[in-house]
């Protein structure tokens, strides 16, 4: 159907697509802002296209460009990684209607699990556990107040097209129900168009559970068990893991069975991801569907030893994809790290700069993926993710004693990252017991805080973080959590 592909967006996923393109005798095509010039998507593609100036809005979200650098390029296809236009449903559209194959999901697919509503009611159809809540959109806050009283605080306001925490309220009681229903519509309106919130009820410190699965135009579903992203700061991933410490075979194919069951209510085509909420019961209850490659694929890759990006291409092309999924096991145990600019001393500010120096890990069951090279400038208009650091072994606490290790190993000269952040959570006692879930990271450094004795506190370097409870910008509420820096 198509010899040439070209990659709508930049950075490690560019690359790594290009990588995928490239073992399937495809021809590559990179797309860039002025801002990505040097890039090393950029310099690996057969042939790259400038489409603007360094604003994302201006190049990488610009459609009329992105479909105009593939039609100069006689591109037959798109890959749009993930972020930007991946999960645009309208992109989708214009590029069928280009003749030129989007590789994903078809639009009414993105559209459907796009809606929160709309999913989970197709989730609910499907016999897919879903969180007790409201049946659609709350139009008011008395349509709130009494899904509410029914379901029982505390409960959470999310917006219908949301995503990455925003126009996302906890509300505990009726008064912050009232207050945070006007914010979060506003912050859903600000950020997707749309102030349309709906309500769940709150379950308290879950296990973020994801379950990769990939349908084909042949009518096969397969899933690849779970990915533990309950390591997360505001609603954000910092660590990835498969498989999860926390749940068990049983758990695993359950709700695989119940994710490939979601995945065919829509026909759903290419690689996906269905995110769970678990409780400590190991209940689980649907979330959202990601129609997209996801950032934290690699471990899912590494552990089950598959290629989701070559299948997602394969599908594209239309073809079979076979597997026998009573053979698809876990057959490592893998871990991933983001490593981000940013300076996590000062509340994760993002630090865009100039890398002076790089030196990344090497040797048996590591993997890097990066676009970023001694004397990149890192520019200051996009995700501050620089790397991601993965590592798989024969087992979990193998796994955890490599990280740990190639963390170390893992140098950047020229501006802060996260990478002590992460050495910090890996020699943790929780953490390497597996007992941890998303209120992980503060819990822990409350903890943490509370076992500093006050003459070490003025002695000790601190880490911040932020915690915000439904205030707006000019209301936050601050709390500054002090942890020991031993090195």
């Amino acid at each position: 159907m198509f010899d040439k592909v070209l990659i709508a967006n930049r950075g490690e996923i560019a690359l790594r697509v290009i990588r995928a393109c490239r073992e399937l005798g495809l021809k590559t095509v990179a797309v860039y802002s002025e801002a990505d010039r040097d890039a090393l998507h950029v310099r690996f593609a057969d042939e790259d296209v400038c489409i603007g100036p360094a604003a994302a809005s201006e190049s990488y979200l610009d459609t009329k460009r992105i479909i105009a650098a593939a039609e100069v390029t006689n591109a037959g296809a798109i890959h749009p990684g993930y972020g930007f236009l991946a999960e645009n449903a309208d992109f989708a559209e214009i590029c069928e209607s280009c003749d030129i194959v989007f590789i994903g999901p078809k639009p009414d697919q993105i559209r459907q699990m796009g809606d929160k509503v709309a999913a989970k009611d197709l989730m609910r159809k499907a016999g897919v556990p879903v969180i007790p809540g409201s049946d659609g959109v709350v139009a008011a806050f008395g349509d709130a107040l009494e899904v509410a009283e029914k379901v029982g605080y505390p409960v959470i306001l999310k917006a219908v097209a949301g995503g990455g925490g925003k126009g996302m309220r906890i509300c505990r009681d009726e008064a912050e129900l009232e207050r945070n229903f006007h914010i979060a519509s506003t912050e859903a309106a600000n950020a997707f168009s749309n102030p349309d919130l709906y309500l769940e009820k709150v379950i308290v410190n879950p296990h973020h559970i994801e379950i990769q699965i990939l349908g084909d135009s042949h009518g096969n579903y397969y899933h690849f068990g779970e990915r533990d992203c309950s390591i997360q700061r505001r609603h954000q991933k910092l660590i990835e893991e498969t498989p999860s410490p926390f749940i068990n075979e049983e758990i695993r194919q359950r709700m695989g069975r119940a994710a490939i069951e979601g995945a065919k209510r829509v026909d759903y085509l290419g690689v996906g991801t269905i995110e769970f909420l678990v409780d400590d019961n190991r209940n689980f209850y649907f979330m959202e569907m990601n129609t997209r490659i996801q950032v934290e694929h690699p471990i899912t890759e590494e552990a089950y030893e598959v290629d989701l990006v070559k299948d997602q291409i394969r599908v594209a092309l239309g073809k079979k994809i076979e597997y026998h999924q009573e053979n698809i096991k876990p057959r490592w145990a893998s871990i991933e790290c983001r490593i981000n600019a940013e300076d996590v001393e000062n509340n994760f500010r993002p630090t865009p700069g100039k890398i002076e120096a790089i030196h990344t890990p090497g040797g048996p069951g590591v993997r890097i993926d990066k676009a970023v090279y001694a004397g990149y400038f890192i520019p200051p208009y996009y995700d501050s993710m620089i790397a991601k650091l993965i590592v798989r072994a024969r087992t979990r606490k193998e796994a955890i004693i490599k990280m740990s290790h190639y963390l170390d190993e893992f140098v950047v000269e020229g501006i802060p990252t996260t990478i002590p952040f992460h050495k910090k959570i890996f020699s943790h006692p929780d953490f390497i017991a597996g007992n941890y879930n998303t209120s992980f990271l503060e819990v822990t450094l409350k903890k943490a805080e509370e076992t500093i004795p006050a003459e070490e506190e003025s002695s000790s370097k601190s880490l911040t973080l932020k915690q915000t409870s439904g205030e707006t910008s000019t209301e936050k509420k601050e709390e500054k959590v002090t942890v020991e820096d031993k090195e």
